[in-house]
């Protein structure tokens, strides 16, 4: 199947009441084992990169190496700029091949985020790519005692609707109660305030930091109208104990254990993730 924009995908979603995984790559044996999880469950995926590896001298390699796979592996493959800063990096993943594009103005005044998004929008449009936008403050988990778990930063249903209308964005991330990286206090989410977020706009709705949430967390999320959720901390993490433990327990470990380990790790963790979601069958 040909790389393919998130929309379509997100669309579905939505209707069908699931949720798509996002996973963040940084080289090619973590997207092999994401899109290999994929074809294994037939589930839809995107594969993201951070805004700061956009520029970086392999970045062109790892997106036609996706590209390639994805053109193999007869499911929806998308390839999205993660927590895009500027106009100007939305341009260069384009340029690059990126399927669609995520423009992060949350930090922004609300009047100048709108009118930031609105640009990103109409140049993602011209591209024939999707473009998500970011209203409400993610914090990191290192903080979430102080700041998430205390409701802080979190997305305004009012505000929420009046962006949707004015930038015209594909999706939505919001802050519900999630936090990027571990925690340091027990994750909530405000479900009535995505309930109300959801009742008030019809794009599909984003979910960033899923690492570390429970179970019951997720899917409660997903039956609330999410439709996309961004995991990577979690990912990291396992993978990382995997290959310690492998290299550990050989008494001559070889670089060819390392990289099997960093493959397979991918495609279990990220296979658990499509079942969790409810995107597996659903390609």
């Amino acid at each position: 199947m040909p790389f393919v924009s998130v929309l379509e995908g997100l669309k579905n979603a939505r209707a069908g009441g699931y949720a798509i995984p996002c996973f963040n790559v940084f080289e090619g044996l973590a997207a092999d084992g994401v899109i290999a999880a994929a074809q294994e469950k037939r589930s839809p995926v995107i594969t993201a990169v951070y805004d700061f590896f956009v520029d970086k001298p392999n970045a062109p390699g790892l997106v036609a190496f996706v590209r390639t796979q994805a053109e193999r592996a007869g499911v929806p493959v998308s390839m999205i700029v993660d927590h895009g800063g500027s106009f100007e990096v939305c341009v260069r993943a384009l340029r690059l091949g990126f399927t669609d594009v995520m423009f992060d103005g949350s930090r922004l005044p609300l009047e100048e985020n709108i009118a930031a998004t609105k640009a990103v929008v109409r140049l993602a449009h011209a591209a024939g790519a999707a473009c998500e936008g970011d209203l409400g403050h993610v914090g990191s988990g290192s903080e979430y005692a102080t700041f998430g778990a205390l409701g802080k930063g979190f997305s305004d249903p009012a505000e929420v609707e009046r962006f949707v209308a004015e930038t015209g964005v594909d999706s939505l991330a919001i802050a519900i109660g999630t936090a990027h990286g571990e925690y340091n206090a027990p994750p909530r989410l405000d479900l009535d305030r995505l309930a109300e977020i959801r009742r008030r706009v019809p794009v599909p709705l984003v979910l960033h930091g899923g690492s570390g949430l429970p179970e019951e967390l997720f899917r409660a999320a997903v039956a609330g109208g999410i439709g996309k959720i961004n995991v990577f901390t979690d990912l990291g993490i396992t993978c990382a104990r995997r290959v310690a433990a492998a290299v550990a327990a050989k008494e001559k470990p070889s670089y060819f254990d390392i990289i099997g380990e960093l493959r397979e790790s991918f495609r279990e963790r990220c296979g658990y993730f499509m079942d969790l979601f409810g995107s597996s069958g659903k390609a």
